[in-house]
């Protein structure tokens, strides 16, 4: 994935990128990607950038002795326009930020224009981890999104001022003590620290946190199982390898999955509450909640119809979500409209995908649910699906770029009405007991013989 993908830029777009381990790259290479689709892109900064790397921008404007910027006239420029100080005269090879005036008088111009605008809100000397300074990070307030950065290749490594900036603070935040290993929960505690990661990120604006550097498979590993601490805190946790030469590598977009446990059907055919059932010593429906919970998803909601009191009681004692269909009459549509509806709401403005699981397969893995998950994390696609013996199965993730398609379902159909609008990513899967479907006694009997 390229990092566009992960953080898409409109003209309305605010980014501030703030700590250590490859921001400027990341700035830099955002505007790259970004300048294709816009007249232009602005860049700057809110404290001081190297001098060098004004090189990666098309054009550079400084404006020194320019307070109000009346000077500035980006004309007819185009590509990525970086726009900050004069040199720094405390340190060599630094140009200075611009002032709280001047950036809000840049974003004017940006409105003016329509053309997005980022900006690095403070500085780690190329260290690959770091912790905030009092004044730090300085984020003007017309943000829209924070992006927290942190240097992967700096874990492993002594707590020292040869890999962290500001070790003092660090160790304070972490509970290391200098010269101890920074391992990946350290770096976590300090990412999820109100005077770490999240200091001066309150506020309405999104926050993602990059994990960089990833540069070997340990490291992606340790990364990935770290992400799912942080993705509660931050809207994503961006897993990649980006280098300002060459091409740059997004792994995965680890991001907050809900769960949607489909149990509100009459069972008519069956000729009693599937929903009921005994799978293992448990309802159906408690085995799918279960799996649901036991794979990560959050929050899990099961949406129940007929027999609603029964399938309650049943999952009353976990942590789910409860809500009634009184539609449910109408087919499976209506229940998916439930279940979106739900997490459509400002209470899960965080939830960027939903898996849907059906209450009538309790035999679902939890490791199935895992595999949708990390495929979409690694493509983002807005639709992952499972593929038993070449055939469609269940279930399926939906990424929030089809939540208002799910939101207008009719009949009984489902989610799968959706398939012709949005291509599906599928994940194989070579257990084919997972594709069978309870309808009848004599299947529900012949799943029980096959699962043993």
């Amino acid at each position: 994935m390229r990092l566009i993908e992960t953080l898409p830029v409109s003209a309305e777009t605010r980014i501030a990128f703030v700590g250590a381990g490859g921001k400027s790259t990341a700035v830099f290479r955002l505007a790259r990607e970004t300048a294709p689709g816009f007249p232009a892109v602005l860049v700057t900064t809110s404290t001081h950038l190297g001098q060098s790397q004004s090189a990666w921008a098309d054009h550079h404007i400084s404006v020194d002795g320019d307070p109000d910027l009346s000077g500035i006239d980006l004309g007819k420029l185009s590509g990525v326009i970086l726009v900050t100080g004069p040199p720094s005269r405390s340190e060599s090879g630094k140009l200075t930020g611009l002032t709280d005036q001047q950036l809000v008088l840049l974003d004017q111009i940006a409105v003016e224009r329509g053309i997005p605008l980022l900006v690095e809100a403070d500085g780690s000397r190329r260290l690959p981890l770091k912790a905030p300074a009092p004044h730090e990070p300085a984020v003007p307030g017309f943000v829209t999104e924070v992006v927290v950065c942190a240097g992967l290749i700096g874990v492993g490594h002594p707590l020292s001022a040869r890999t962290v900036h500001r070790p003092e603070v660090f160790a304070a935040l972490s509970g290391l003590k200098p010269g101890e290993i920074v391992t990946p929960q350290a770096l976590v505690k300090v990412l999820l620290a109100e005077q770490g990661g999240l200091k001066g990120t309150s506020g309405p604006a999104a926050r993602t946190v990059l994990l960089n550097q990833a540069d070997s498979a340990t490291l992606a590993a340790e990364a990935g199982q770290l992400s799912r601490s942080l993705v509660p805190a931050y809207r994503q946790a961006i897993l990649a390898q980006l280098q300002q030469e060459g091409e740059q590598e997004v792994l995965a977009s680890y991001r907050k999955v809900a769960g949607v446990v489909l149990a509100a059907g009459e069972s008519s055919r069956f000729g009693s509450p599937k929903q009921l059932l005994d799978w293992q010593g448990r309802p159906f429906v408690r085995a799918a909640a279960e799996t649901a919970l036991a794979a990560g998803l959050d929050p899990v909601v099961v949406v129940t119809g007929a027999h609603q009191r029964e399938v309650q009681a049943v999952v009353a004692d976990l942590p789910v979500l409860l809500i009634h269909n009184p539609e449910f009459a109408e087919g499976q549509g209506s229940s998916v409209r439930s279940g979106i509806a739900r997490l459509s709401t400002s209470e899960f403005e965080n939830v960027s995908a939903a898996v849907f699981l059906l209450s009538d397969q309790p035999h679902i893995p939890a490791e199935l649910v895992r595999a949708l998950g990390n495929r979409y994390f690694e493509t983002l696609a807005p639709v992952v699906a499972t593929m038993v013996d070449g055939r469609r199965g269940n279930p399926v993730l939906f990424d929030q770029r089809t939540f208002p398609l799910l939101r207008s379902l009719t009949g009984e159909a489902g989610g799968r009405q959706v398939f012709s609008v949005f291509s599906p990513v599928y994940v194989p899967w070579l257990d084919y007991r997972i594709a069978l479907d309870i309808d009848t006694p004599e299947d529900y009997d012949r799943l029980r013989d096959l699962m043993g």
